[in-house]
């Protein structure tokens, strides 16, 4: 298989970096600090087309594909991981209403989300008591006339305060599992929508997680995304890219963290010489380039073969896992080049260790990711 970069895929990747390290990187460390979101430059990012980076011209999408959507957001996990998870998990609801939306939908919903107008959008599955098995949500909709009543509580909703769109998957009975999870598009205001509380996070301080509480929070048909009990297969189809996206933003913060210890290697002086003449560290460097290169390898390949339209959530799930450990280990490894400096907030790499630490866990932990592996193998068998 080849990986060889399109024109588009170049220019893709060259105004991600450009936009990254010029409007993005300068505050990253700051905006952790103060715990703020970044509404005007995820506006900018739906200027761009990187809200929606697979999304056609006609609604104002980048009109890539899923090699270009990962090259983009590697550039900005490099640059600032909170960013990145914002810019994620909107491209996750477009690509959701792009593929199992109607034409009226669309046109409501995509063009203003591109255009950066509705700031971020928000991806809603997971609840208190369900994490890993999806198909036992707690939240319910009863329909009622032409609407829908929501009832429940959505929690780790990423951009939540700040989303101009949720994604909100509710069941109709819970006794019929999965066959029942129906997915909805839920605007901010809409009566009975509250945000319960906002996380105070170990990492990824910059990107606002809220707990949303649904009661009788009255839904019109017209945006049930897809019919009754289609929601899984939605949220199903789109997890496949999102954990795609999480190896891309693994590699793009490993790459960080890489910089920063190769960076103080070269800098810092010890027993006569520049800490980067010592072995250990020459080798702990060559461990975390050559793990990064391998899990950039895998994130392109499941990406690659997401384009021909091949189910990938084998591919998806080995890239996320490797990735996701790969980046752990690399911002460990840097972070003791750094020694006692490492532990401070002098240096960018404390952030980094911290931002790292959630992609091991969310959009599926890397205990779900090797069930989906080896259940695949196993059935091929």
């Amino acid at each position: 298989m080849q990986f060889e970069l399109t024109d588009e895929d170049r220019m893709i990747q060259d105004a991600a970096r450009d936009f990254a390290q010029r409007a993005v990187a300068p505050g990253a460390a700051q905006r952790d600090r103060d715990e703020e979101f970044p509404a005007d430059i995820v506006r900018q990012l739906g200027e761009l087309g990187f809200l929606g980076v697979k999304i056609g011209d006609r609604y104002g999408g980048a009109g890539a594909n899923n090699v270009g959507y990962v090259l983009a957001l590697r550039e900005m996990a490099r640059a600032c991981a909170a960013t990145a998870v914002a810019m994620a998990v909107t491209n996750m609801v477009a690509d959701a209403i792009e593929m199992f939306g109607s034409d009226e939908q669309r046109d409501r919903w995509l063009k203003p989300l591109m255009r950066g107008d509705l700031c971020a959008a928000a991806f809603c599955l997971s609840e208190p008591e369900v994490g890993s098995d999806s198909t036992a949500l707690r939240t319910t909709a009863r329909r009622d006339g032409d609407c829908y009543l929501l009832n429940g509580t959505k929690s780790w909703v990423s951009s939540g305060p700040h989303a101009g769109l949720n994604l909100i998957f509710a069941t109709l009975d819970r006794s019929q599992g999965a066959r029942a999870v129906t997915a909805f598009v839920v605007e901010p205001k809409t009566p009975g929508l509250t945000i319960a509380r906002v996380e105070d996070k170990m990492g990824l301080r910059g990107s606002e997680t809220a707990q949303y509480v649904l009661e009788d929070a009255r839904v019109p048909v017209a945006n049930r995304l897809a019919g009754d009990g289609e929601g899984m297969k939605i949220a199903l189809g789109v997890l496949d890219g999102g954990r795609i996206g999480i190896g891309a933003q693994s590699v793009g913060v490993g790459e960080a963290a890489l910089a920063e210890g190769v960076r103080y290697a070269k800098m810092r002086k010890a027993f006569g010489q520049e800490i980067a003449g010592f072995q250990a560290l020459q080798w702990m460097i060559a461990d975390t380039a050559t793990e990064l290169e391998a899990a950039w390898l895998l994130t392109l390949r499941a990406a690659s073969l997401r384009d021909t339209g091949q189910r990938v959530s084998r591919e998806a799930s080995m890239a996320k896992v490797f990735s996701s450990e790969a980046c752990g280990r690399a911002v460990d490894r840097m972070l003791q080049i750094h020694g006692g400096y490492g532990y401070t907030r002098d240096y960018p790499i404390e952030r980094l260790y911290r931002d790292a630490r959630v992609f091991r866990i969310y959009e599926g932990t890397s205990e779900v990711q090797r069930l989906v592996i080896a259940r695949a193998l196993l059935k091929e068998q």
